[in-house]
């Protein structure tokens, strides 16, 4: 099932995961993102799926019905479809081949979840990996983060969720575009490697007509020491359950 340039490893929750061994691999953003989200939700919106493993996760852990997974790539929508038939998910993952800033919601089609992992460098800034996929999956190339909240807008219906994982040095313009997209911030955490290193990530969540008032976590370490030999305690929990902590969900109405 595989082809040349793929890989199939055994991740988080049992899955099976195939992988493009040129493109971007499941990491610690996608997992975080995925444990932040709360549950309870019906359907649910991915704004650039990759292989998928975001979807597939809320998916197995029971926090979303149904799940419709935009992806600009060709070869990435094909990619996550064979990951939801091959982890039995085709029923209630759907692939979208799609540019976010294309996309206008059907008649009567609205999500009361819309969650990404998006891009988060601007094109032309840094260095240019050689392999175009990666470049893709980490610049906005096919949309910036104005447009992939534009799309969460349009999707989402009046106190339906958004939830991102971002880099701390543009959490500004993240917050900008989210309320321009009538998406008010309602929670943030900001994700450390230990106690001494500065944040590396940060998880957002906003409301669709929410009201103003920002939750401000506690800050999320990965490791207990310095060296990065042994998980937090949190890290445990979210590995454990698949959701953080009770004390990063305070505050949340």
């Amino acid at each position: 099932m595989t082809e040349e340039n793929e890989r199939t490893d055994r991740v988080n929750d049992r899955l099976t995961l195939i992988q493009k061994t040129d493109g971007i691999t499941f990491g610690t953003d996608a997992l975080l993102l995925a444990g932040y989200i709360g549950k309870g939700y019906t359907k649910g919106l991915e704004l650039g799926s990759g292989s998928g493993i975001l979807s597939l996760l809320l998916l197995t852990r029971g926090k979303v019905q149904t799940v419709t997974a935009l992806e600009v790539q060709e070869d990435y929508a094909d990619l996550t479809a064979k990951n939801a038939e091959i982890n039995g998910l085709s029923d209630r993952l759907s692939p979208r081949l799609c540019d976010v800033r294309d996309f206008i919601p059907a008649q009567n089609e609205s999500y009361d979840l819309v969650f990404t992992n998006p891009p988060y460098m601007k094109r032309g800034t840094g260095y240019e990996n050689p392999a175009e996929r990666k470049n893709i999956a980490r610049r906005e190339i096919h949309g910036t983060i104005d447009d992939f909240l534009s799309a969460a807008g349009r999707a989402l219906n009046y106190g339906g969720t958004f939830a991102a994982v971002y880099r701390p040095e543009r959490l500004a313009p993240l917050f900008a575009a989210m309320r321009t997209a009538g998406i008010e911030p309602k929670r943030a955490t900001f994700v450390h490697a230990d106690a001494t290193a500065p944040a590396s990530l940060v998880l957002v969540e906003g409301r669709r007509g929410g009201g103003e008032g920002l939750y401000l976590t506690p800050p999320l370490l990965l490791f207990s020491d310095r060296e990065h030999t042994e998980d937090s305690p949190e890290m445990k929990e979210i590995d454990r359950t698949g959701l953080f902590p009770a004390k990063y969900y305070q505050n949340k109405g």
